[in-house]
């Protein structure tokens, strides 16, 4: 919005002072900063909402350790929250004549509304079941369908065209070296990554800050990657033509050997939008929590990760980005494996958390080692920017 204002306005007298709004720095910190502020200042309302509006209702799930059941009453569906601060920031600073803006928002919000049913039925229910796992399935295939034949295709003559770049980058080597062009199968490639990434959040939201904080890492990496990947700025380099040599300008992707991401730097203040909220919330979600996200945080979260994986082209590299999610997610199926195929469990519990739980960790030890685990992860998907 303050982009398209001084769009509107920059020939003028007025634009002089909104100059500062076309340099995207400062809309990406600007963004995150906004964030931030909205969630602690709209935090206390909306969890007193919550809590009036959910008064003596259970919020805990049914198969997770006995030392939960001490969290009845805490209430649930702080996502909200994240949610309205992303909106927030993401509008005021963006530029939003950017498709994969919209892509950006379509998913989070179109996940969160999943999730919203989900803890709606639980809560009106009284029960932690909520809305049947093939029907979120169905609702996030429809919204990525959405997104993808709405917003990220032009058709032609009736025949749809994508606008997505659908080859494939492999983390630690040049795009130049191994880029397979995945064709039309991307986009069911592709979906697995959305969908999947949402799924595993999901499930990572069992403990205090466990949930938000690896978000909060993940945004800051993505936001990293889309700026280098999406922004004009170029570098020197040197070329020697001739015996002489001359210093020329390389745009930093092809420098780094990445891909070329559209909106790149859009994609970045919305990732900063993630991190600005994720921060507020994650105050009030500190152990012992004032609030849980609920499903209409975590699926509406992992699906904003998962289509920014898509979007940034990380698709790959979003595997050590979401490490901690994508082990929380591996616990579940190769219990649910182990147990159908031998009738055995290899975890005390499943997800991963829970087992650690069991076999006696303190829950805030077990919340600050999978953040330390994060940091990790996505340090090490950094570096395949420059070990190219």
């Amino acid at each position: 919005m303050l982009y398209l204002l001084y769009e509107w306005l920059k020939d003028g007298e007025v634009g002089k002072w909104l100059n500062f709004a076309k340099y995207p720095t400062f809309r990406i910190i600007a963004a995150g900063v906004a964030s931030l502020a909205f969630g602690m200042l709209l935090g206390p309302t909306v969890i007193a909402r919550l809590r009036f509006s959910q008064h003596g209702q259970t919020n805990v799930r049914e198969d997770t350790p006995e030392t939960h059941q001490k969290k009845k009453g805490t209430p649930t569906m702080g996502g909200a929250l994240i949610l309205l601060s992303i909106f927030l920031g993401t509008i005021i600073f963006a530029d939003l004549k950017s498709r994969v803006i919209w892509v950006a928002l379509l998913m989070t919000f179109g996940f969160g509304f999943i999730g919203f049913l989900d803890d709606w039925l639980k809560l009106s229910k009284r029960n932690s079941k909520g809305l049947a796992g093939r029907y979120k399935l169905a609702l996030q295939t429809l919204f990525y369908l959405v997104a993808i034949f709405g917003l990220l295709c032009e058709w032609t003559g009736g025949v749809p065209h994508l606008l997505i770049d659908t080859r494939l980058t492999i983390p630690f080597i040049p795009t130049h070296w191994a880029n397979p062009d995945l064709g039309w199968a991307y986009v069911l490639f592709a979906w697995f990554v959305v969908v999947g990434t949402s799924n595993a959040v999901n499930l990572t939201d069992g403990l205090d800050g466990l949930a938000i904080a690896p978000t909060i890492v993940a945004a800051i990496t993505f936001a990293v990657l889309c700026y280098v990947a999406g922004t004009t700025v170029a570098i020197a380099d040197i070329v020697h033509s001739g015996g002489v040599a001359k210093l020329v300008g390389v745009p930093l992707h092809e420098y780094l050997g990445i891909a070329r991401v559209q909106g790149g730097a859009e994609l970045a203040v919305f990732c900063a939008s993630i991190v600005g909220a994720g921060i507020s919330f994650l105050w009030f979600n500190a152990y012992p929590a004032s609030v849980f996200m609920g499903d209409i945080g975590s699926l509406a979260l992992g699906g904003a990760l998962g289509t920014l994986a898509v979007l940034s082209k990380s698709e790959l590299a979003s595997g050590i980005i979401h490490g901690v999610f994508l082990a929380e997610i591996l616990s579940v199926m190769i219990q649910v494996t182990s147990f159908k195929t031998t009738g055995k469990r290899v975890f005390k519990m499943a997800p991963v958390h829970h087992h650690f739980e069991l076999k006696g960790m303190d829950e805030p030890k077990i919340i600050v080692r999978f953040w330390i685990a994060s940091i990790l992860c996505s340090g090490v998907a950094l570096l395949s920017l420059k070990l190219r």
